[in-house]
């Protein structure tokens, strides 16, 4: 067999493939190495033949080789041994290692070629290789990432629709086993179910372009189905045209959105059949969007009558300032408790009237629940008492000091009664009472009076017995909104007493 060694032809294949990209190494069929380009070279990280290897078992000793499963080659299944073993083979890739080293450095692409002579027998063998590090590094990256991302995803191949990558979010989100869904194609497991544009999805899809996001549906191993967004994006596996699916799990929307909806209709429910005068109003509080039955007996305005109107053009308040001053108040978002006002009724009647406001969200809009109370026997009732007080409290001098103190606080209602005043106490009962607003507890009661714990337990009680209180707070709070704080009052000890 002749060998190119020999030949003048080499001088000339040197020039040929000298600049290409692809590395490209000649090999006698003596298993010499004839030549390599410099890609070939950088590649391997060397500069110059001799580092390479002037033999295919010199090159061996310098490289070490595995297969993308970390499988390490037999001496056999090396790229370059089936080279010189006259195999055709194209696109074997392999990571290779420098001898010594645990870790791979490049990703080589190789396929062989081989050059006959006049007679078809082999003269050079050539190994053409290509650099596919960067490719696999970015699809390592990709596979890193698409494994470790929570956002549900499966990747299938355009040519046949099956699926070829499945992450852990997908099976968390839908319970399939992974080995399952890898089995199935996208209609085996349909990732577009009852999708919105389910056709146009079909469309993409079969074209390779990107599927827009909708909703969809998706089968579940329990027979159970899902409320998902899926989308599909194009893009390339080892070289393999394939679609992206990607989803998010609305299931948590929806049961909201249903608990949500459940509760506005409980309470719509509530509200219609309350019997205290009930209304929805707009959050700046000036137009009602809906009544209940209640607030239309109560002021006699059906809901066609009041709603969606300017409660300034309705009039239902007595005056446009009390009207401006509730408005105002809503405005700023806190609610309103029992505020007494003047309500006009449909008829023109005014009555005396408490509301109190809350503000609520109502189909993901904010709104004002009113709730209104019609206090008019009430305060009729206060009015008569009060100038019955009046007149009797003209002449006075035949009435106790007591009933003058019970009578005042009946005229004066803003302040809270207990049917008893400070002239019902002793002395002793007002200076225990006086230490309690100074914030003393009993022993310390005791001590400043000189008297047992015991007495003072006793002075107590009979305090709390007389003015209709069982804590100290609430004794010095009935004791302050009678003027009496304890200040002034001058405290003497038993044996003071007895002197």
């Amino acid at each position: 067999m002749k060998s190119l060694r020999d030949s003048a032809d080499l001088m000339h294949l040197r020039q040929i493939i000298a600049g290409l990209d692809e590395g490209v190494i000649l090999i006698d069929p003596d298993q010499s190495i004839l030549w390599a380009n410099t890609a070939a070279l950088e590649m391997h990280g060397v500069e110059s033949m001799a580092d390479l290897g002037e033999t295919v078992d010199a090159y061996r000793a310098r490289f070490q080789l595995r297969y993308r499963n970390n499988h390490h080659l037999d001496t056999a299944d090396y790229p370059i041994e089936r080279v010189v073993s006259g195999e055709a083979f194209s696109e074997v890739v392999v990571e290779v290692a420098v001898a010594g080293e645990a870790e791979p450095r490049w990703v080589h692409q190789v396929r062989s070629l081989v050059l006959t002579d006049d007679n078809d027998e082999p003269e050079c063998l050539v190994m053409i290789i290509q650099d596919v590090s960067a490719r696999f590094e970015a699809e390592d990256r990709f596979e890193q990432s698409f494994n470790a991302n929570p956002a549900p995803a499966v990747i299938c191949r355009l040519c046949d629709l099956r699926f070829v990558k499945v992450n852990q979010g997908f099976v968390d989100m839908t319970g399939h086993a992974r080995d399952v869904v890898l089995a199935r194609t996208v209609y085996d497991i349909d990732v577009l179910e009852r999708a919105e544009r389910r056709d146009l999805a079909k469309e993409r899809l079969a074209e390779g372009r990107t599927i827009p996001q909708m909703e969809a549906e998706l089968a579940l191993p329990d027979g159970t189905s899902k409320l998902v967004i899926v989308a599909g994006q194009p893009i390339d596996m080892g070289n393999q045209p394939c679609m992206l699916f990607t989803f998010a799990d609305l299931e948590p929307r929806r049961k909201a959105e249903t608990a949500l909806r459940q509760s506005e209709e409980r309470f719509m429910r509530t509200f219609s059949l309350a019997p205290v005068a009930l209304a929805i109003g707009t959050l700046d509080g000036h137009r009602l969007c809906d009544v209940n039955a209640a607030f239309a007996e109560l002021t006699g305005y059906a809901a066609s009558d009041i709603t969606d109107r300017p409660l300034g053009e309705v009039e239902l308040w007595e005056t446009a300032a009390q009207r401006h001053e509730l408005e105002d108040e809503i405005a700023t978002g806190r609610p309103i408790r029992d505020r007494e006002v003047r309500i006009k009724l449909k008829d023109g009647t005014v009555i005396d009237g408490i509301v109190s406001t809350e503000p609520i969200m109502l189909e993901n809009e904010k709104c004002v629940l009113w709730a209104m109370r019609d206090i008019t026997t009430r305060k009729t009732s206060e009015r008569e008492l009060v100038n019955a007080i009046e007149a009797v409290m003209q002449d006075t001098s035949w009435l106790s000091r007591s009933i003058m103190e019970k009578l005042a606080r009946i005229r004066a209602p803003q302040v809270e009664t207990t049917g008893v005043g400070l002239g019902e106490l002793t002395q002793r009962e007002r200076e225990v009472l006086a230490l309690i607003c100074r914030g003393l507890d009993d022993k310390s009661i005791a001590r400043t009076l000189d008297v047992s714990a015991n007495t003072v337990r006793n002075h107590v009680a009979r305090i709390y017995s007389k003015i209709g209180v069982n804590r100290r707070n609430a004794a010095a709070a009935w004791a302050r909104a009678r003027g009496f704080d304890g200040d002034s009052v001058v405290i003497s000890s038993m044996k003071e007493a007895a002197a």
